[in-house]
């Protein structure tokens, strides 16, 4: 059964009808069966409380008929009532045909065979997270590396603490490895970030997300010596609250980056706990009692590993987490696939559940995973997860450039891979699979990250960078740009990327790159389908992806592709106006589209009945 004329369902809310239900609701779910598949009974099955249960589904005689989102007048929508029974309620569809031949459908798709239940939907009852993530556009800033405010006094002036190694923003090259790699200050602050504002709004994000701010012994400042108040260096608690209250005043957001698994070692918690065996701290880490010896994040003696074991630890990081939101409207945590996890010790879903409960209902919390954070989403913590695993690692591999040259890929050895459409296509399939519909869009879309290579590097080319930056604002997910990507800049790892915004240097900035930037977040914000519409996919070859996003009366058409190839033929029966580098496309006598088969292209076209 080809993708066009496959059954589809999905969590959206065009397929059921509360997409945040409470225990013991019974909301409604759609299956959209296309007329070619040939299906005559369909059946809903869930497993309340582990048993499996059958309820038969009904056509939908409102839905079936009618041209929903512009095409598929032929379809049949069947519905059926699902009772949610558990927190996270598991359900799929059992499909049979005139001819005799069944079907699953689950989230992973059609198969003839049968299956674990791991690719199930799910309708998740736990507290939903908060509306206006739905809609965020997010910017990452590495606070050193973004803007220096106008009126600060020079390098040479400042009273630096004795780690830090002066660089001049706009002649020094950032070191990517070795001896002072940590170390190098370029000087930005928070004053200077609040000064930036009009072009990042300007860009379309409307949500700003910090990297650490806290007191360290870093430029990035992931071993913090304090909880207790904002970087001297970046202005201090006076310039974080101006810059909240800067960020809030044009109805945007700011989401901070809290360390949950470890600390620094020059932290009062770990300088007590080391210094006096009898301290009340010495709970909160994993020290030896014959040695004295302490666990430290992959090793790095200078991050003793918090544990969450310890009640004071629970007691006193839940308390960090909310004193700061007087500024922060969430976080995102640091290495949260490791935060109480050590050993036999597992406390890892306890612990995001604690932090979550910790914080109001109208705060982002999302946990950074650079693997496969499945199995900690859809439990009563992370909204939802960095998805480097079903986002980032699929599209560097698909989009990558002949020869980038990239150390390693995520920590695997050796180059970034080349994998084609399929590839792709099934590992964006099985991380979607696994995870409710509301945990994989409140999940964040990556192409870089101040963790990675610049996507310009790994891409090599800005044409393939404007493909990628397309499927980061068309599929499912919270968009995250990394500051600089917008303009094209360069880096072959985490460090080296962490290059100062060009500002001043002409010759830094791809103004074309920016353009489309700017274009294509603003059409993430001006389309529906885009922030809360399904996903349908439509036709996947080595080197051309399309898909439906579908909300309501709205639906999008994208076709991305990596070089130049066939033309792709869909039988909709509908008209594809053009919005995003594209022109407008009428239906053949067959109802048929034909898409044009050059690249690399990335394009958008809404769908209208025909004319």
């Amino acid at each position: 059964m080809r993708l066009v004329e496959q059954p589809h369902h999905d969590g959206s809310p065009q397929y059921i009808s509360d997409g945040a239900p409470r225990l013991g609701d019974v909301v409604t779910v759609w299956v959209r069966v296309p007329a070619a598949a040939g299906v005559s009974a369909v059946h809903l099955r869930s497993t309340p409380d582990g048993e499996p249960n059958f309820v038969a589904a009904e056509v939908d005689p409102g839905r079936t008929g009618t041209a929903v989102g512009g095409y598929g007048a032929t379809d049949v929508w069947w519905r059926a009532a699902l009772t949610v029974r558990n927190p996270v309620t598991n359900y799929r569809f059992h499909l049979r045909t005139a001819a005799g031949d069944t079907y699953w459908l689950t989230a992973g798709g059609i198969v003839e065979h049968e299956l674990p239940d791991d690719t199930d939907f799910r309708a998740v009852a736990y507290d939903a997270p908060p509306a206006w993530s739905a809609d965020a556009v997010l910017y990452q800033i590495f606070p050193d590396r973004f803007a220096r405010a106008a009126d600060a006094k020079p390098l040479e002036a400042l009273d630096l603490p004795g780690w830090a190694l002066p660089r001049e923003w706009d002649r020094d090259e950032v070191v990517g490895q070795g001896p002072g790699t940590a170390e190098q200050f370029f000087g930005g602050d928070l004053d200077g970030i609040a000064e930036h504002l009009d072009h990042i709004q300007a860009l379309g994000a409307n949500t700003v997300y910090l990297t650490p701010i806290f007191p360290a012994r870093s430029n990035h400042r992931y071993d913090a010596a304090t909880f207790d108040e904002v970087d001297p260096l970046l202005g201090g608690d006076a310039a974080l609250a101006r810059l909240a209250e800067a960020v809030h005043a044009r109805g945007m957001r700011l989401i901070g980056d809290i360390t949950s698994n470890h600390c620094g070692d020059a932290h009062e918690w770990f300088t007590s706990a080391a210094s006096d065996v009898d301290s009340a701290e010495r709970e909160m880490f994993y020290f030896d009692a014959d040695t004295g010896d302490y666990e430290a994040w992959c090793g790095v003696k200078s991050l003793p590993k918090l544990n969450w074991a310890s009640p004071l630890v629970r007691q006193r990081m839940t308390a960090v987490l909310r004193r700061w939101l007087v500024y922060f409207d969430g976080w995102r945590v640091d290495v949260a696939n490791m935060t109480g996890r050590r050993g036999a010790q597992d406390d890892a879903h306890e612990v995001a559940a604690l932090i979550r409960r910790a914080l109001p209902a109208e705060a982002m919390l999302v946990g950074e995973h650079m693997h496969d954070a499945t199995g900690d989403l859809d439990r009563d913590g992370w909204h939802g997860a960095m998805n480097y695993l079903g986002f980032t690692r699929p599209v560097w591999a698909w989009l990558r450039g002949e020869a980038p040259g990239l150390p390693n890929f995520f920590g695997t050895p050796g180059d970034v891979p080349s994998r084609d459409g399929a590839a792709v296509h099934a590992t964006m399939r099985a991380f979607a699979a696994r995870v409710s519909w509301r945990s994989l869009v409140h999940s964040w879309n990556i192409l870089d990250s101040h963790d990675s290579a610049r996507i310009r590097t790994v891409t090599g080319s800005a044409a393939r960078q404007l493909v990628a930056l397309g499927m980061q604002v068309t599929l499912p997910g919270t968009p995250m740009v990394y500051a600089g990507s917008e303009f094209g800049l360069t880096g072959w790892n985490g460090e080296n990327a962490r290059t100062p915004m060009p500002w001043n240097r002409a010759g830094d900035r791809d103004e074309q790159t920016l353009a489309a930037y700017r274009e294509l977040l603003g059409l993430r914000a001006a389309e529906p389908a885009l922030r809360h519409g399904g996903l349908r996919w439509l036709h996947v070859t080595s080197d051309t992806m399309v898909y439906l996003r579908e909300f309501e009366q709205n639906a999008l058409l994208v076709a991305a592709s990596r070089a130049a190839g066939e033309e792709v033929s869909l039988a909709l029966g509908a008209r594809a106006a053009g919005v995003f580098a594209a022109t407008d496309l009428e239906p053949d006598g067959t109802g048929r589209l034909t898409l044009p088969g050059d690249g690399p292209a990335l394009r958008v076209w809404r769908l209208e009945p025909p004319r």
